[in-house]
């Protein structure tokens, strides 16, 4: 086997947890394909992912379509907007992790996710944005 198909064999087998579903708490959710251990990053991607910051005055300048997705995908604070280096036609399925109170991963200051607990085949994966982002989520 070439190292480049053993390397892909080794991700798909240690690597792979998730998929995107349709959640019964709202929308797209992220769903674990097989058992998830404790402390595991269940969604580790081989993106070079980093977030680049804009001014909320140079979003402005965005089309209105576009500035409603960063809006609803995208970290913000009064300050700056945060857009994925990646872009925004790029999936990271970490923006479709649904809010909750008790979550079954945290999201670590170097961009990472850690499973919080055993998380089982079908179960619907949760962040606390409040504990994420140090801010209160309010939803309607």
């Amino acid at each position: 086997m070439s190292k480049s198909k053993a390397k892909i064999f080794s991700h798909l087998h240690n690597e792979v947890y998730c998929r995107l579903g349709v959640s019964p708490v709202h929308g797209i959710g992220v769903f674990a394909i097989r058992s998830i251990p404790k402390g595991v990053n269940p969604l580790k991607t081989w993106l070079d992912f980093r977030e680049i910051k804009f001014s909320p005055a140079e979003i402005k300048k965005l089309p209105s379509a576009v500035r409603r997705e960063i809006e609803i995908f995208c970290y913000y604070d009064e300050e700056s907007v945060h857009i994925p280096s990646i872009g925004m036609n790029s999936m990271n399925m970490a923006f479709y992790l649904n809010h909750s109170k008790t979550p079954s991963v945290k999201y670590l200051k170097n961009g990472k996710m850690l499973s919080l607990r055993a998380i089982q085949t079908g179960e619907e994966i949760f962040l606390d944005y409040d504990e994420a982002f140090g801010e209160i989520h309010t939803f309607e």
